[in-house]
């Protein structure tokens, strides 16, 4: 694990007011605060630049004004892309294991992987004048940066490490990951090798860890034969329609690389039922370690993502901010490789 030198306990930059807003769209605070909240009679050409403006700035309304002294809540909102993928419930126990011992709630929500929908939640809970935010990832609409980075609080984003963080980031380098993958898949020995993962470029992990993934693949030589993508849910049917699609194209393929484990152990109990010799015919490797799929028939080949270890992480940086302590600023895990069962021996 590598971390940056200690950022300032400063919590965030200062919030931005009304008169910003005012000043940017060159009208009175009034004006600001009658369109913001909806109320009085506002010229549509007045209000359409006063919200242009407020969105340029990244300016949210303060849902709480006046009725705390502080003007902040003991919450942490918590941003990730779905609450149903079996990746991010570690991290959320990583978050919750460290706030458990601090004033501090996390609170949680879901963006589907929109970018759209990330600017509605970032909105809304920043309207509640939490005392932190952490976000999955580190792609945003400019409006979500905006708004993140005037923000007045500490900001975390999390899981990737390969970019520009508004704040504080926690994560791994996925690209890094995808190398040592297809690293360790060309030491063993395999050279056809078919990618089966997420719809791109929503999952922007996901994708980063294909373009490492190639160019590791290229220092032995070797292209990718076929990549195979998918929209909707991860689950065990999906990687075997997806595994039955991709041998049937290209029945000669030694191995089967798949964006994460779930799909994998569909891909994986599909090759065991229609007798295929795995690992020594047909390798197979996943991604993030997936805990609830200990009891397959084989271990799976997959790198462990340290999910539970960037959400605590994560946590800390908020809490010690908070705080007013000195806490680093960026903090970089090393993924782990597990060969597991689905891996010829070197």
């Amino acid at each position: 694990m590598r971390s940056l030198p200690p950022k300032s306990v400063e919590p965030g930059r200062a919030q931005l007011t009304l008169r910003d807003v005012a000043e940017a769209a060159n009208v009175s605070e009034m004006t600001v605060s009658r369109v913001l909240r909806n109320r009085g009679e506002v010229s549509a050409a007045t209000r359409l630049r006063v919200m242009e403006a407020a969105r340029a700035l990244g300016y949210v309304p303060n849902k709480i004004a006046g009725a705390l002294a502080s003007n902040r809540v003991n919450l942490v909102g918590v941003i990730i892309p779905s609450l149903s993928n079996a990746v991010f419930p570690l991290v959320l126990s990583g978050i919750s294991k460290v706030l458990d011992d601090t004033p501090l709630q996390p609170v949680f929500g879901a963006t589907h992987y929109s970018p759209e929908r990330e600017e509605k939640v970032i909105y809304e809970m920043l309207s509640w004048r939490p005392s932190g935010m952490v976000v999955a990832g580190i792609e945003h609409t400019e409006a979500s940066r905006a708004m993140l980075a005037n923000s007045g609080v500490p900001v975390v984003e999390v899981m990737d490490v390969d970019g520009d963080p508004v704040d504080a980031v926690v994560g791994i380098s996925h690209r890094a990951a995808g190398r040592r993958i297809a690293r360790e898949i060309a030491r063993r020995g395999y050279r056809k090798i078919g990618f089966m993962g997420t719809k791109m470029p929503e999952d922007y992990r996901a994708q980063k860890r294909l373009e490492g993934f190639r160019i590791g693949l290229r220092e032995y030589d070797i292209e990718l034969v076929d990549t195979l993508f998918y929209s909707g849910s991860s689950g065990l049917r999906k990687g075997r329609e997806m595994t039955k699609e991709m041998i049937t194209k290209h029945p000669d393929l030694d191995f089967l690389h798949y964006s994460n484990d779930m799909i994998a152990a569909g891909g994986l109990l599909y090759c065991l039922e229609n007798g295929y010799d795995v690992p020594n015919d047909l390798g197979i490797a996943g991604f993030n370690a997936v805990e609830i799929l200990d009891g397959l028939p084989m271990r799976l080949a997959t790198m462990n993502s340290k999910r539970f270890e960037i959400g605590r992480a994560a946590a800390e940086i908020i809490a010690a901010r908070v705080a007013g302590v000195p806490c680093d600023q960026a903090v970089t895990m090393d993924a782990v490789f597990d060969e597991g069962e689905t891996l010829r021996k070197v």
